[in-house]
């Protein structure tokens, strides 16, 4: 990663800063999957989820919240679920959700407006929830060292979305830029929502992400959130 010196505030941009979730923004989200593999089972894609990874809105004692922070191996990780699950009179394995996962395929307008953002002078950061065991995968896929400032992997950090501090944790690894000058882009809602409550603008991506493109690259050029209209209700 690249050492800056203090970035000055510029009048035609509104953000100095964009930082980025991973999956389900520069590939595949893993929400999708969830939604197949709930599909395949015949099962209500929220009791899935819950089963999966507990109260995804929260950041608390589920064991795929404990593998998040590395806390936890993948496998102690599946086992713990499978018994919780099995006592709630459900039998699922979290390892079956990794057959839908997509990693062919990289978001590319996603990584050109990485470039964009850093042309126009924003420094920029990747912030993760994900697991150790990932670590060496995920970060091959795309030119990390090229395109940011900083990687926040919450496995690494021992914090997850959506607790506060990992958010401010990379906006200091960005220099201590300012929350309101700073987007943040996630394809979760609730990780969305936390960042507006620390103060950064929240841009939720959905699909193939062109909505939230388009909002970076008009709070690059200097449209507020009232002239781009947000990007979700």
């Amino acid at each position: 990663m690249t050492s800056h010196p203090a970035l000055p505030t510029r009048s035609d941009r509104l953000i100095d800063a964009v930082v980025y979730d991973f999956g389900g923004v520069f590939m595949a989200s893993p929400f999708d999957a969830m939604r197949q593999l709930a599909d395949e089972k015949s099962m209500a894609y929220e009791l899935l989820l819950e089963l999966l990874f507990g109260g995804y809105h929260t950041d608390g004692d589920h064991p795929w919240h404990q593998a998040e922070r590395g806390e936890l191996a993948i496998t102690d990780a599946r086992d713990q679920i499978r018994d919780l699950a099995a006592q709630q009179g459900h039998e699922v394995d979290l390892f079956d959700l990794f057959r839908f996962l997509s990693t062919k395929e990289i978001n590319e307008a996603m990584v050109a407006n990485v470039r964009r953002a850093r042309e126009a002078g924003a420094r920029t950061a990747v912030l993760t929830n994900n697991i150790v065991e990932g670590k060496d995968f995920w970060r091959a896929m795309i030119p990390l060292d090229e395109l940011f400032d900083a990687v926040v992997d919450s496995s690494e950090v021992g914090m997850r979305k959506p607790n506060p501090a990992v958010y401010l944790h990379t906006l200091e690894l960005l220099g201590g830029v300012a929350p309101e000058r700073t987007a943040f882009l996630d394809d979760f809602l609730g990780n969305v929502e936390a960042a507006e409550r620390v103060g950064m603008i929240g841009v939720l991506v959905e699909g193939a992400g062109l909505p939230a493109i388009d909002a970076v690259d008009a709070l690059l050029a200097g449209q507020s959130r009232e002239q781009w209209g947000g990007n979700r209700s």
